[in-house]
């Protein structure tokens, strides 16, 4: 027995020697799974951060610094002036607040148009049309053309092409002032903008509409279900995700027009058409007045963003609820 005894003595601290170094050899190769995991996600993704806090994010928290200043945007004194800029917009600057209320007033309308024709343009290429791959990529094009370029190609659309259709047909519609008077110069705005967008945003319900089951389409005809019927109890709810994704480009996109508007009237006449992306950079940059100009892209951001969550969250409820 006493013998038996110093043999598991002299091999218990053997074994937990062995125990502790294999506990040790373990947690070193996890440490160094974990550091080489840690050097490649560095390595990948490292390159794509520090562009893009060079791009984005040191300019978005030096502008949001800049908008509690008085920064002119040329000279090197900076004075912190707090909410000022705030105070003169919300009470003073009653060009801002035309602007802002122009802005929903173009985007709702611009949202509207731009879904309905674009899933109209998306239903018109889904039937069994020989023409419609050609008429997919007419629709298209218009997406492809830059905004400042579309926009010089309608104004001379709207003053010479439009006067002469009118001078030869007599039809009144093509002879008012386009660009010369505020309200035909904010539908000249959205034409050219839905005419732009529609195409895009036809390309995201095609593929939603492409991805519908046939299945379920035909048994709803057997069972006597006319095309409004389809269309509102199985094709909307099928497309309800595209719905999501459309509606928030085309909010984003129509908050922040501003090429079309620059080509087309440059806000004129007397500021009636300019949009509130065109009123912050005339301000920033054609006034000098940076901090100012800052300070009224911080309210446009909190705006944009706060609209945009609603919109999604909505849209996702409506998704699950279909």
């Amino acid at each position: 027995m006493n013998n038996e005894n110093k043999v598991e003595n002299i091999d218990l601290p053997f074994v937990n020697h062995q125990k502790s170094t294999k506990i040790t050899n373990s947690v070193s190769l996890m440490k160094n799974r974990k550091l080489r995991k840690a050097g490649l996600f560095a390595l990948f993704v490292g390159p794509v951060f520090l562009a893009f806090s060079m791009i984005v994010l040191i300019p978005f928290f030096t502008g949001v610094y800049y908008a509690f200043t008085d920064w002119n945007g040329i000279t090197g004194a900076v004075n912190w002036v707090g909410l000022d800029n705030f105070k003169y917009l919300f009470t003073e600057d009653k060009q801002f607040q035309a602007s802002f209320l122009l802005t929903m007033k173009y985007t709702f309308v611009a949202i509207v148009l731009t879904n309905l024709i674009g899933f109209g343009l998306a239903i018109l290429v889904t039937q069994m049309l020989k023409t419609r791959n050609i008429l997919r990529t007419v629709f298209f094009l218009p997406n492809l053309i830059g905004g400042l370029l579309l926009g010089f190609i309608w104004q001379f659309i709207f003053i010479k092409g439009f006067s002469s259709i009118g001078q030869l047909t007599g039809i009144s519609l093509f002879n008012l002032p386009w660009l010369g008077d505020a309200n035909t110069g904010f539908w000249g705005i959205v034409i050219v903008s839905v005419w732009q967008g529609a195409g895009y945003i036809m390309l995201i319900y095609l593929a939603a509409l492409q991805n519908v089951p046939q299945d379920i389409v035909e048994a709803a005809k057997i069972d006597g279900a006319n095309r409004w019927q389809i269309l509102r109890h199985i094709t909307m709810p099928m497309v309800a995700p595209a719905v999501t994704i459309c509606l928030f480009l085309t909010i984003a996109s129509s908050f922040k027009v501003f090429d079309v508007n620059l080509a087309l009237t440059n806000g004129g006449p007397f500021k009636s058409t300019e949009m509130l992306a065109l009123n912050i950079y005339t301000e920033a940059f054609v006034n000098n007045r940076y901090g100012l100009g800052e300070a009224k892209a911080l309210i446009f951001f909190l705006v944009v963003a706060a609209i945009t969550v609603i919109q999604v969250t909505i849209t996702k409820k409506k998704e699950i609820e279909s």
